[in-house]
């Protein structure tokens, strides 16, 4: 389906790394490389370069949906204990208010809170993967809130009610991580516990859209120990913008299109077309 023409956007969730992995020595050296090298893929993988990405990240939380409105986001170094120079990274692309309209438009049809922030820059879960995914920082990128709630079918919904910005030429992208369990990260009893959590993910976006977005919003119990494993109680906001983009995915089934192996535990990323 398109409109004016306009090829229907995918909506894809993206596993942003730690930090600014991407841009530093890391241990072992080719930690991140096929991550890195998944994100570079993404442009080419279009059916053509979007209007504007509209990314949800899990370092954005507010009491209800917020939608970031800056002509010229600044950025937000929000970690910590990494080289001088990261916090010197730059992405300059420009911010797109009509596409926050929209948004704003949208969620409001649906009857959803939403509210508007002009001042907010951009956290590492924006600028980290799109320097490495649109290095040239020229397509506009408008970010969206998580809810503090950590309600997961609340996320569908908000997703839900943003699936026509796909046929607008907007991409939609979840920043997040599959597992997230920072005490997990480096312990070889986490791989069993991530590969399985994982599974379960895969087998979840594949199914038709009502079971999957049912199976999503009951992910805590649906996908057994493994799930709260991955992603702790009050800690699953790096979960939480896949739900979003399978909400905005409608109809459209999803798959596992790329997975590692990273300090002992499976990431990977869905997409929806």
């Amino acid at each position: 389906m398109t409109t004016n023409t306009t090829p229907r956007q995918p909506t894809l969730f993206i596993p942003h790394g730690a930090g600014p992995c991407f841009f530093m020595d890391w241990n072992p050296a080719d930690a991140w490389d096929q991550t890195a090298a998944y994100l570079r893929s993404i442009p080419a993988s279009l059916p053509a370069t979007p209007k504007a990405i509209l990314l949800i990240s899990g370092h954005w939380l507010a009491p209800q949906a917020t939608v970031g409105a800056t002509e010229r986001p600044g950025l937000i170094y929000d970690y910590g204990g990494f080289p001088p120079h990261t916090y010197e990274l730059t992405y300059p692309a420009p911010g797109a208010p009509d596409v926050a309209a929209r948004v704003q438009q949208l969620l409001t049809a649906a009857g959803l809170p939403v509210a508007q922030d002009a001042a907010r820059g951009w956290d590492h879960g924006v600028f980290i993967p799109l320097k490495v995914a649109f290095p040239d920082a020229d397509v506009p990128v408008v970010q969206l809130s998580l809810l503090q709630s950590l309600d997961a079918a609340d996320h569908v919904a908000l997703g839900r009610a943003l699936a026509p910005l796909r046929d607008e030429g907007v991409l939609i992208v979840g920043s997040g991580m599959s597992y997230h369990n920072m005490r997990g990260y480096g312990d070889p009893r986490s791989t069993p516990v991530s590969a399985e959590f994982d599974r379960w993910l895969a087998d979840t976006v594949a199914l038709p859209a009502a079971e999957r977005n049912a199976r999503l919003a009951d992910w805590a119990a649906a996908s057994g120990p493994a799930g709260r494993l991955s992603h702790p109680p009050r800690a699953e906001e790096h979960l939480l913008p896949l739900h979003v983009v399978a909400g905005a995915a409608g109809d459209s089934r999803g798959a596992k299109v790329f997975t590692d192996r990273v300090m002992a535990v499976d990431i990977s990323a869905f997409r929806f077309d």
